[in-house]
């Protein structure tokens, strides 16, 4: 590939990833409206948001890592998508795998940590050690689904996992190949978008908000986006570990937005979670079922 037309992916990719998470965004404002029996927002209450956001004054900088922190959130993300292969654009995919994705998914929430340890509020500090144990939490089943991934696919590069489940019928996807794994993967996609019921760094009744009290304005909008990249990202990832990724846009959108909906779904039902429960949970049922699936793939 010329270096103008990867730079010109590099480009889009961010672009078409903010836009899909956006309507991702007003997807899971839906659901959870209408299992909550209410009508929800608009259509473009999302854009409206990050207007409103944006146009607001930041009350108070904590410093310079302060601001860091909210580039290493939304920085993750982004690097994550240039690893991940669509339809039409393979971005760095060549450049980095699996593992090195797995790697650069920790950034965001070890960015929030450095943002936010530079905040004197107890709050953001409680919020953010939250998260981080959340993050200890899921990780373990996470990289369990990537080994057993890569041991399938014999490769570690994304978009020869894409090629190879194309090859044939659905009978190739991942999720045909290796269900148990698929089931780990759902499970724990709720817990790794940080959305219901394991909000628990958020806990507004508990820590009035967490790490996000002590931001406000360019701040606050910086993790509005992250989550539309966070949404996104996660739909992908799925979509290309278990479900044959995509070659057009068409077959690929309905994919990933199904993979961000199914969870959210049933996720709106429980309560949140406390600290100890994600721990218990992610530490029961997804790895055992990660264990179990690996076991089986290299039987």
């Amino acid at each position: 590939m010329h270096f103008y037309e990867l730079l010109v992916e590099l480009l889009l990719m961010p672009i078409l990833a903010f836009v899909i998470g956006l309507a991702m965004v007003l997807m899971m404002r839906r659901i959870g409206a209408r299992i909550q029996r209410r009508v929800g927002p608009p259509v473009l209450q999302p854009i409206y948001d990050i207007i409103k956001l944006y146009s607001k004054e930041t009350q108070i900088s904590h410093g310079l890592m302060h601001e860091i922190g909210i580039i290493m959130a939304v920085g993750g993300f982004i690097a994550a998508m240039t690893l991940l292969p669509v339809p039409g654009m393979s971005g760095l995919t060549d450049k980095g795998g699996a593992v090195t994705l797995a790697y650069m998914l920790m950034i965001p929430s070890l960015g929030m940590a450095l943002g936010v340890g530079q905040c004197a509020n107890p709050n953001g500090s409680i919020g953010i050690s939250r998260a981080l144990t959340a993050m200890l939490a899921y990780d373990i089943p996470f990289i369990l689904v990537i080994f057993g991934a890569s041991y399938v696919y014999g490769t570690t590069n994304l978009a020869e996992m894409v090629a190879i489940q194309q090859q044939q019928d659905v009978s190739s996807w991942g999720i045909v190949q290796m269900p148990l794994l698929a089931l780990t993967a759902l499970l724990i996609l709720p817990a790794t978008m940080g959305k219901h019921p394991f909000e628990i760094y958020v806990a507004p009744s508990e820590i009035a908000t967490g790490p996000m009290v002590e931001m406000s304005g360019k701040f606050m909008g910086g993790l509005f986006v992250m989550q539309c990249f966070q949404l996104y990202t996660a739909g992908v990832i799925f979509t290309t570990l278990f479900l044959g990724g995509g070659v057009y846009w068409i077959t690929f959108l309905p994919k990933i937005f199904l993979v961000v909906a199914i969870p959210m779904s049933v996720a709106y039902l429980f309560p949140r979670y406390r600290t100890e429960d994600v721990l218990r949970l992610m530490w029961k049922w997804p790895m055992l079922l990660g264990l179990i699936g690996l076991a089986v793939v290299m039987k």
